[in-house]
């Protein structure tokens, strides 16, 4: 970040419950807890008052003891650490149960820094060849499976059609199936098939890059991470570097109070996630169509250069669902069904065929 862009501020945007007549102070001391966490008087720097405090842009009643807060912050706070803006946007806040996080405005600086997708929605469909329909993915479980039994099943996931077949974001490096065995195993059953896989990357910074590198040797072009298991400023570090594609994983993003559509929608993106997973309505979690849509357009509505990434609503879906989920979120989108191949046991190769046709039908 240039010295340029020192007095730059970005918005973000908080729901505060708050009687009427404290309201305009709670923000004010939102403001100073998100920025300098000193009280004002206690801040003797000019340049500091100034540039570096952050100041309320706008304090709107949005029902009976609730208000929406905007608050200016300096990009400068920021640093170059993805882990840094999450704390400025809701660091100490999160620990306050009267607020939460619900928008923030991406700017020009942060769009800059952060680099989003480095392959996104084309870059994908030139990855897996996919052009004019939906892709299709899904995941390798349960857990406890040896590395050439789910090697076995992705051949089954690749033979029937499906595009895209990931670990289960609870496959890391366990004893059952270490990743150092699982992904050539697995590299080397869909070999010559068009099916992409996505090995799941876990572990510090350092193990990460380790896997990563296995991956790569074992030609992996995709990968899944969790951003909020990981660490954000992880994720974006691999998406500076791997050089290959990034499917997110949502795990532990219910835990704090930050709008669905901006945490797995817009700054998962900004982070670099090319597509994004997030529980669809009607499935295993109590997310709405409203929430499912918002993200879906968060990651691909146009914003500043960032790429546009693949929504992919999952969580207990189903091969009868595609159709509605098809007509519902369109052609630029990864329909991720996991639980309900499984279940037909002798059957499942039937049903992912079944799936993979659901998806390719025009």
């Amino acid at each position: 970040m240039t010295a340029s862009s020192s007095s730059a501020r970005f918005t973000a945007v908080y729901r505060v419950a708050c009687e009427a007549s404290r309201i305009e102070a709670r923000a004010q001391a939102l403001a100073l807890e998100q920025s300098v966490e000193l009280p004002l008087d206690a801040v003797h720097d000019r340049r500091v008052r100034d540039q570096v405090v952050a100041r309320v842009e706008s304090i709107r009643p949005v029902d009976h003891g609730a208000f929406e807060v905007a608050i200016a912050l300096a990009t400068e706070t920021v640093g170059h650490d993805a882990g840094q803006l999450m704390n400025m946007l809701f660091g100490n806040a999160s620990l306050q149960e009267d607020v939460a996080l619900i928008d923030v405005e991406i700017t020009p600086a942060l769009a800059s820094l952060f680099g989003g997708p480095r392959f996104g929605i084309a870059g994908l469909r030139a990855l897996t060849g996919v052009h004019g329909r939906p892709l299709s993915c899904t995941a390798l479980k349960p857990q406890g499976m040896t590395a050439m039994q789910l090697a076995e099943l992705a051949r089954t996931f690749a033979d029937t059609g499906i595009d895209v077949i990931k670990d289960d974001h609870g496959l890391a490096d366990q004893s059952a199936a270490p990743f150092d065995q699982r992904v050539p195993a697995v590299a080397r059953a869909i070999d010559g098939m068009p099916a992409l896989y996505a090995p799941s990357i876990t572990g510090s910074l350092d193990d990460m890059r380790r896997q990563l590198d296995i991956a790569q040797r074992n030609g992996v072009r995709i990968v899944l991470v969790t951003p909020m298991v990981s660490g954000v400023s992880n994720v974006t570090a691999l998406a500076r570097e791997a050089g290959v594609a990034l499917l997110a994983h949502p795990a532990l993003a219910g835990a704090a109070r930050i709008a669905p559509h901006l945490l797995l929608g817009k700054l998962f993106r900004l982070f670099g996630a090319d597509a994004t997973i997030f529980p669809n309505a009607g499935g295993r979690f109590g997310y709405s169509q409203a929430q499912c849509l918002a993200i879906a357009a968060a990651v691909r509505e146009t914003c500043y250069d960032l790429r546009a990434s693949l929504p992919v609503p999952a969580g207990g879906m189903n091969v009868e669902r595609v159709p509605e989920m098809r007509e519902r979120y369109g052609d630029d989108t990864m329909f991720l069904i996991g639980g309900s191949l499984l279940v037909a046991a002798s059957a499942v190769r039937a049903r992912c065929r079944a799936f993979a046709d659901a998806v390719r039908a025009p």
